[in-house]
């Protein structure tokens, strides 16, 4: 394919943040942040809890801690890659905060998003803001003086609020939340309830995506690239994926290709871009 990665794949087949890398930012701050979040039962309680509305009862795919840490792992790297190529974030900055604070803005939204499932499954981003402003006006303190704390808190809200395609993001910071979301797409998140029996689109379409993978891109600064197994991929990709990164304000920053894997099949699509 053209337009491939001019060095190694960036998750190294893992996807994993790795605090111990050379990234294009400050992060010391992130890896205290990050510490912290792990070992907060209340925020560990509430990523088992909010998977009862989502999967045990609606039959959605998983939106718990192991979607969390995905999501959370693929906006750092996200965000890692663009800050390479270059991509100004405006979120922590027009606050008046430091470089240091985009990533940690990116790293709670990321944890927090989707906690509103514990009230309902519909409309769970506008649940998710006084639970996670809860959390916050709890944790920010532990890093931040008290007028830091609150622009903080309004900047990872907002990216809260604008991981659903309602809201338009008017930061950078909450544009890579936005898509990151959607870069959870692998067949094992869709295992609980297609093991249930679910064959539902969202279901069947995750079990088609075999890989996801960020690279640093050529033309712009990163590449995403989507291995599928069948056509029914093409629904993560080019209905969910793509109302995601349509409004985020990284239009021009990210390029998709999708293709279908699978040998010796009729391939009824062969490759999605966008």
């Amino acid at each position: 394919m053209d337009d491939v990665a001019t060095e190694p794949q960036t998750e190294n087949g893992r996807r994993a943040y790795d605090p111990d890398a050379d990234h294009a930012f400050p992060d010391e701050k992130l890896n205290e942040v990050l510490e912290f979040i792990a070992n907060d039962d209340e925020i560990q309680a509430y990523l088992d809890a909010q998977n009862v509305n989502a999967v045990a009862r609606k039959g959605y795919n998983d939106h718990g801690r192991k979607h969390i840490e995905i999501v959370r792992n693929r906006a750092l790297l996200l965000y890692d890659l663009l800050k390479r190529g270059g991509v100004e974030f405006n979120g922590a900055a027009d606050e008046g905060l430091d470089e240091a604070d985009e990533s940690v803005i990116v790293a709670f939204a990321a944890t927090l998003h989707d906690i509103g499932h514990i009230v309902h499954r519909d409309d769970h981003s506008y649940y998710s803001i006084p639970l996670a402003a809860d959390v916050l006006d709890r944790v920010l303190p532990n890093f931040y003086d008290t007028a830091s704390s609150v622009r903080m808190k309004g900047e990872i809200l907002h990216a809260i609020l604008c991981h659903h395609t309602e809201e338009d993001p008017l930061t950078t910071e909450a544009g890579v939340i936005r898509v990151s979301d959607a870069l959870d797409m692998e067949h094992g998140r869709s295992r609980i309830p297609y093991e249930k029996g679910g064959r539902g689109i969202n279901t069947v379409s995750s079990q088609a995506i075999k890989k996801v993978s960020l690279r640093q891109g050529d033309t712009v600064p990163v590449l995403v690239e989507i291995e599928m197994l069948n056509a029914a991929g093409v629904y993560q990709v080019d209905n969910l994926l793509k109302a995601k990164l349509h409004g985020s304000g990284l239009e021009d920053d990210i390029r998709i290709v999708a293709l279908n894997v699978r040998e010796g099949s009729d391939h009824i699509v062969e490759r999605v871009e966008l």
